[in-house]
Order: C-alpha cells, then sequence, then structure tokens
C-alpha cells in the first residue's frame, strides 16, 4: 500500500508538471512556422520516435519531424497536426494532416514533411510548383489524432525478456493527449508495478510481473488528467517480442487548454 500511494503522489507531480508545461505550449492553437520536406522515406521510417517502418502506413504517409518545442523529448511522439501553407497561389486552404513520427534537427525550418504530405498542400495541379519551391511558411495547429477502427495498442519491443524485463510502444493513441504515466500489474493484482519512459511511445520496466498482464495510464489533455485502464487482460502470459497487443480502449479527448494569449482562431 505505501508503494502505491508514493507512486500515485508522483504521478499526481508529473501530472501537474506537464499541465502547466502544456499550457505554456498551447499547441492546439495556430502557429506560424517553416516547412520543408524530404523526399526519402527511410529517413522517416529510422526516425527518434522509433516507430519503424510502421510510420510508413500512418495517415496514408503523411508524416512529419518536428522541431524540439513540439517533439518534447518524445512526448509528442504520435500527436497529430493540420499544416498548411500560406502562399495562396500554389497551396489549398486545407492542408494537411500529419503525425508526428521524427525530430526534425534542421535549423532552417520547425517542420519536415513527408514528400505525399508536403504536395497534399498544393492546389490542384500546382504540385510541381510547390516542390520547386523546397521551403514554404506555414500555419500549424494540434488537432485530435484519429486512427480509424483501431484501439489503442502496444507492441513488445525485441529488447524484452519473459517475464520481467518487458519493453512496450504504444500505438494508434487517439484523440489530442499525451501518455505521462503507464502501469502493469498481474491480471487480478492491485500490485502495480510503473513503467518508465524509455523514450519517445516506448516505456519498459524490468520488474514485470509473470502471468497474464493488466495496463492502466496517465493521459494529459491541456489542463485535464485521467486515468485509463485497458481491459482485464492485454498481455498474456506467453507474451511474443514483436507482437501487437489490443488495449480494447480508445482516447478521444480534445485537449482543454487554459492559454489565452495564443492565436485560437478558427481556420475558414
Amino acid at each position: 500500500m505505501a508503494g502505491d500511494s508514493f507512486f500515485f503522489f508522483f504521478f499526481f507531480f508529473v501530472i501537474l508538471f506537464l499541465v502547466f508545461f502544456s499550457a505554456l505550449a498551447c499547441d492546439r492553437c495556430v502557429h506560424p512556422a517553416r516547412a520543408g520536406y524530404s523526399s526519402s522515406f527511410s529517413a522517416f521510417s529510422a526516425g527518434t520516435c522509433g516507430y519503424g517502418s510502421m510510420a510508413l502506413g500512418f495517415a496514408g504517409g503523411h508524416v512529419a519531424a518536428a522541431s524540439s518545442a513540439l517533439y518534447r523529448g518524445g512526448v509528442g511522439c504520435g500527436a497529430c497536426f493540420q499544416v498548411r501553407c500560406k502562399n495562396e497561389k500554389v497551396c489549398s486552404g486545407e492542408g494537411v494532416k500529419v503525425i508526428l513520427t521524427d525530430l526534425n534537427r534542421r535549423n532552417d525550418t520547425e517542420l519536415v514533411l513527408s514528400r505525399p504530405a508536403y504536395l497534399g498542400m498544393a492546389r490542384h495541379g500546382m504540385a510541381d510548383e510547390l516542390k520547386k519551391l523546397g521551403i514554404v511558411d506555414v500555419e500549424y495547429k494540434r488537432i485530435p489524432c484519429e486512427h480509424e477502427n483501431r484501439n489503442l495498442s502496444l507492441r513488445v519491443e525485441e529488447k524484452s525478456r519473459r517475464p520481467r524485463n518487458l519493453a512496450v510502444k504504444f500505438l494508434y493513441q487517439g484523440g489530442q493527449t499525451d501518455i505521462v504515466a503507464v502501469d502493469v500489474a498481474a491480471v487480478g493484482s492491485t500490485s502495480w508495478q510503473y513503467m518508465s519512459r524509455e523514450h519517445g511511445p516506448v516505456w519498459r520496466t524490468d520488474r514485470a510481473p509473470a502471468g497474464p498482464l493488466q495496463v492502466r495510464l496517465v493521459v494529459t489533455g491541456g489542463y485535464g488528467g485521467k486515468w485509463i485502464w485497458a481491459r482485464q487482460e492485454v498481455l498474456p502470459a506467453d507474451w511474443r517480442t514483436g507482437s501487437v497487443y489490443d488495449l480494447g480502449v480508445q482516447i478521444a479527448d480534445v485537449a482543454r487548454e487554459v492559454c489565452s494569449s495564443c492565436d485560437s482562431r478558427d481556420w475558414q
């Protein structure tokens, strides 16, 4: 019980910190930036979020690398953004929706889009003109992620060794939230073992219980945070590396931010 109380208060303070940080970021509001593109899909499959080749299937290949302010040390991995080019001559007003899968280390742009995403910003028949520009002024805002017919899932990473060493990568996180804490416990047990973020969407522990496992996590959105409880069994006793397991839950929360100084205008 003492251990559970400690981690409850630990998670509480973590949430407070991240809530304060997100209130400063105001990432759901409209922000100006510069964006370029990469024609190499292999660059995105080797992205720092660690999605590997799976990244190329996200949103039809509409993925992006973002500056450290959006990457947030990997917390932003899997977040979704709407990006639109401000050059009205060659770009449509709708823009494109992208998923963050990598850290952008370039200093001339805040965003690097995959080629399909970049060209998707163009007006009909103007893709070649947009491509020639290379780097353009854009506006972006964070939007809820929608993974059609997909529940929140986790992939057991290859470094895992049953039963104690467990590393998992979260996939298909919907809504407009961040995962800030993860626990695992044997099915039917109330003795939860916390996991630590290794990088991006990957969490690990070297103290995983034996047997089939249940999972719970804390997600935050703006100033709101809550526990998400998965169905009774997520990982079977004989879980295998490389396998993807369905948590049986979906996250659809939309961020609520208390900031008032950022640009919150609606896009027309």
